[in-house]
C-alpha cells in the first residue's frame, strides 16, 4: 500500500467509526487500528534498515539523521492524530461543550504545523540525497 493511501485509510476508518454513533463499533475500529499499526511497524523497520545503510554503506550520517528526525516527527504527528480523533468524538458526543471544539481546532493546527515541519526535513533529505547520484 502506498504511503498516501495508508495516511488516508485511518481517516476514512475513523469517519466510519464516528458514523456508527451512538453505538460505536469499537471492535471493528480497534481491528483497523491494529492493522494500521502493523503496517506502520513494517514501514518503520524498513526505514531503520535504510538509515543503517546510509550510515554504514554510504557513510552518510546526515541522511540517516534526516530519516531519524522524520520518524520522530511522524510519531508525534500520529499521537496528535489520535488525540484529534478523540476530540472529534467528544465534539460529536457533547456538541454543547465548546472546550471540545476548541481542542479539536488546536489539534488540527498542531497537525498542520507538524506536516509543514516534516515537509521541510523531507526537502533537506531530498537535497542531500542528490549528492549521492
Amino acid at each position: 500500500m502506498e504511503l498516501q493511501g495508508l495516511n488516508s485509510f485511518p481517516f476514512r476508518g475513523h469517519q466510519a467509526y464516528l458514523k456508527s454513533a451512538p453505538h460505536y463499533d469499537f471492535v471493528k475500529y480497534r481491528q483497523l487500528v491494529h492493522e494500521i499499526t502493523q503496517a506502520f511497524n513494517g514501514i518503520s523497520k524498513e526505514v531503520i534498515q535504510i538509515k543503517d545503510r546510509f550510515r554504514e554503506v554510504y557513510d552518510r550520517c546526515d541522511l540517516s539523521e534526516h530519516l531519524e528526525k522524520i520518524q520522530e516527527m511522524e510519531k508525534e504527528k500520529l499521537e496528535l492524530t489520535a488525540r484529534l480523533q478523540i476530540a472529534k468524538q467528544n465534539v460529536q458526543d457533547h456538541p454543547s461543550q465548546e472546550m471540545y471544539q476548541e481542542e479539536m481546532q488546536i489539534l488540527k493546527h498542531k497537525i498542520i504545523k507538524s506536516v509543514e515541519a516534516i515537509s521541510e526535513v523531507l526537502q533537506d533529505f531530498k537535497y542531500d540525497c542528490e549528492e549521492i547520484q
